[in-house]
Formats: C-alpha cells, structure tokens, sequence
C-alpha cells in the first residue's frame, strides 16, 4: 500500500492539503454523508461510500404516539435526544399530526442534544436547545451536565444502550423510553424508510461527487490497499466493517468513543478518534490516522 505523505492543511501557504489523493471510506448514505464529502475533497482525498445502515420506522408505532401526544400535552419536562435519526423521526411524526417540530414540542419542555449534528436539526426545526455536552459529544458528555429530576422523554433506536436511561434514572428523572426507530442493513425497506434531509450542514451549492461500492469491492479494495482509512461514524456501522474482513493497512477513523469502543471490543484497532463529531473533525482524525506525529 502507498502511503500518504505528510501534508499541511487547506491554508497551508504552499497551497498543500493534508490527504492528498488518498481514497477513504465513507460508511454512511449518501444523503447523510454530503458534507463529509465535500471536506473530504477539499482537504484532498477521494471519498468512496459504502453505506452499511440504514433505519426504518420503528415496528409499535402505537407506543411511539402516545409518546408523542404526551409530549404535545406538555407531559414531559425535558426531551432527550441522543442522534439526529431521532430528530428525523419526530419530524415525522409532527408532519402526521399537520405540525412542524416546534409545534410538537411545548415551550415549556425543555430539550437537550448529544452533539451538534442533532442540535443543528432541532434549531432548524424550530427548537431550542437548552442542554449539550461541554465536553465529549456522547451520551456520556451529555449524563455528565444531566441536571438531574423531571419527567424525561427519551425517544431511541431499537439497539440503544441502556445506559443514557439508567444514568438519567440514577440521577432522579422519571425517563420514558421508547424505541423511534430500527437500525437495519442498508437499504432499508422503501415502505418502511425513514425520510431523511442532510444531517451536516450545507455542503455548498453543488452536490459532492463520490463513488458507490458494493460490500465486495469495498471488501477487495481494502484487502488490496486501494483504501487507505475507513470512517465509522457509529458502533453498528463498526460491526458491518468488521465483517468485511481483514484491515490490513487500512486505518480505521472512529467518529466519538462509543464507536472506537466497539471496535476495540471486536478486536480493531483505532487509527484516531474525532475530537468533534462534525465533518471537519472527521477529516481532522483522517489527517492525524494516516499522517502520525
């Protein structure tokens, strides 16, 4: 495999970038991944996707309303969401009921956000946001700043960890937690897909261009050294890399700690760990994985 060199960023003076020509892996929809790419591109590199997951509308749709009327009525103090999926979820759950997401959620419920991603589509739906974590951009940065008490609305994937209802239950709030969404193999059912706009921000006036493999190129090019870093941008997503086989020379970029925990847990090794869960941190730890001090 030919490694990158090292390389200054996109001010760099003589005009260099950081991942000049290297091809990575990006491991999310496209219509998730849009901004990603582009700051990928910018910074040099040339993204290939492979989308590994995809979400679906969750199966008991009747628990998911009488959660959100509840919500309507201001019978929550605060609503927790842990991913921006949720925020596309209760965007479409509003939309059935001919409201905006401002209009599902009181003035009076307070919300809070895992990360900026999340925040980003709250605020464009109208929200505000009145919690984030300070720190680490996680469930955990998010328990860490938990005030404590009220009645909270937590509404997840199907594969959550338990842990953010737990820790909001230990901490004196009366949690209702309600499964959103399904994570499933990408693509998902078309009748059962959840619509979903860009969760990054805009990525200019033009869409990004990108190549589209299948798992068994994605798979080969790897195992030839044709991609030099794969981005997982959450623990299901690392669990469909690990199946396509052996890393080789390919570093593996983990989007916050929960993933790089996962990957750890099935024997991977992390390159880098963004500091951020933004596209610039992203390409920030591309950067930092193929180009080591």
């Amino acid at each position: 495999m030919t490694q990158p060199s090292s390389r200054s960023g996109p001010d760099d003076p003589n005009g260099k970038t950081p991942l000049g020509r290297v091809r990575v892996l990006v491991t999310r929809s496209p219509e998730r991944s849009a901004a990603l790419v582009a700051a990928l591109q910018q910074a040099g590199a040339t993204p290939v996707l492979l989308p590994l997951i995809d979400f679906e509308r969750a199966p008991d749709q009747h628990a998911l309303d009488v959660a959100c009327d509840a919500l309507a009525a201001g019978a929550f103090d605060w609503l927790v969401v842990s991913s921006a999926t949720t925020v596309h979820v209760l965007m479409e759950k509003a939309a059935e009921r001919g409201l905006r997401l401002e209009g599902l959620v009181p003035a009076g419920t307070r919300v809070a956000a895992v990360g900026p991603a999340t925040r980003r589509l709250l605020e464009a739906g109208g929200l505000a946001v009145t919690l984030i974590p300070d720190g680490e951009q996680s469930a955990a940065g998010l328990v860490a700043v938990w005030p404590g008490g009220g009645k909270v609305f937590l509404p997840q994937a199907d594969i959550a960890a338990p842990a953010l209802a737990q820790a909001l239950a230990a901490a004196g709030s009366a949690v209702d937690a309600v499964t959103a969404y399904r994570t499933v193999e990408y693509p998902a059912a078309a009748e059962r897909r959840l619509a979903v706009q860009p969760e990054d921000g805009d990525a200019g006036p033009q869409p990004p261009s990108y190549s589209l493999l299948t798992p068994e190129t994605a798979a080969a090019d790897i195992s030839a050294g044709r991609i030099a870093a794969v981005i997982a941008a959450s623990p299901s997503a690392v669990r469909r890399i690990a199946a396509l086989g052996p890393m080789g020379g390919c570093r593996l970029v983990a989007i916050g700690r929960s993933t790089a925990d996962q990957a750890s847990a099935m024997g991977l090794d992390v390159a880098a760990v963004a500091a951020e869960p933004t596209p610039d941190g992203l390409v920030a730890a591309v950067s930092k994985a193929l180009n080591p001090p």
